[in-house]
């Protein structure tokens, strides 16, 4: 069957190829989500596993589009520029996650985990699946049993402040 006639396109990277490195991103996303997830912060499974799937594909494309242009003549495609574009979408997202309250910063360590979920979706997309999983791996390390030292052993529990409390 040709299926050039409903808009099929043959792409650089094999489409099957590309299916398994978006569902790679997919997965080490929602490792680092689960464990923000199971801390009951902003941004959790969903969030990572849509971010780190979106920058693989986003990736992807950028890598597709190189490829076209070439092959249509063009001397000078720039895909750094899609990774960049990738990089913002992120940065904006991460931003969102942020927020001060009565002196106290929160959401940063869920903006950089979005952050770091995104660059683990550009490698997964690349084809560096080892370096992408071994990130997944040390961002689980930080995000769980640093937790611990620096909760319980550097800083103490610290109590919460009340709302009623004045400054």
């Amino acid at each position: 069957m040709d299926f050039s006639v409903i808009g099929y396109v043959d792409t650089h990277t094999p489409q099957h190829v590309m299916l398994i490195r978006v569902l790679i991103a997919a997965a080490l996303g929602a490792v680092i989500g689960y464990e923000r997830e199971a801390h009951s912060m902003a941004a959790g499974l969903r969030t990572h596993i849509l971010v780190a799937t979106a920058a693989s594909l986003f990736t992807m494309l950028a890598f597709e589009i190189y490829h076209t242009a070439l092959e249509g003549g063009s001397n000078n495609p720039d895909p750094v520029r899609a990774v960049e574009a990738v990089t913002a979408g992120i940065a904006f997202l991460g931003a969102g996650a942020i927020f001060q309250q009565r002196g106290n910063v929160h959401g940063l360590t869920t903006g950089a985990g979005m952050w770091l979920a995104g660059a683990i979706g550009v490698a997964v997309a690349l084809g560096y699946y080892l370096i992408a999983v071994a990130v997944a791996v040390v961002a689980l390390i930080v995000l769980t049993a640093l937790r611990y030292l620096s909760h319980k052993v550097i800083g103490g529990e610290k109590p919460r402040r009340s709302s009623t409390t004045e400054d």
